[in-house]
């Protein structure tokens, strides 16, 4: 049977202080916010992807929970692929009319971003 490596993923090695606590980056503890307190962005982004477009949904506050769980919606509505990470949603392709009217039907508030 292989090891399992129980190591801590934090990024801190070594402290010298007794009282030293590591800060927590979970995004799991955060609150979040109504719908209609939170200003989303949404852009269509080309950079480093071949040309290929991916519609991006930035400005989310909450927990990465909801965060995936809004991220499906719009891919399943959108009937394509896409990812949740860096606090980012991203739909494969330009889908920024049908993301805006479906974003604002949830109550949230939504602004396109760029040209």
């Amino acid at each position: 049977m292989a090891k399992k490596n129980k190591r801590n993923n934090s990024p801190f090695v070594f402290s010298t202080n007794p009282d030293f606590v590591p800060p927590s980056s979970d995004n799991e503890d955060q609150e979040s916010l109504d719908p209609s307190e939170q200003d989303l962005r949404v852009h269509i982004d080309r950079k480093q992807r071949r040309g290929k477009e991916v519609t991006l949904v930035t400005g989310f506050i909450g927990s990465d929970e909801e965060m995936k769980k809004l991220g499906k919606m719009l891919k399943s509505k959108c009937g394509v692929g896409g990812a949740v990470k860096n606090g980012e949603i991203m739909i494969q392709g330009n889908h920024r009319p049908k993301v805006i009217e479906l974003l604002k039907k949830e109550g949230f508030k939504v602004k396109a971003a760029g040209g």
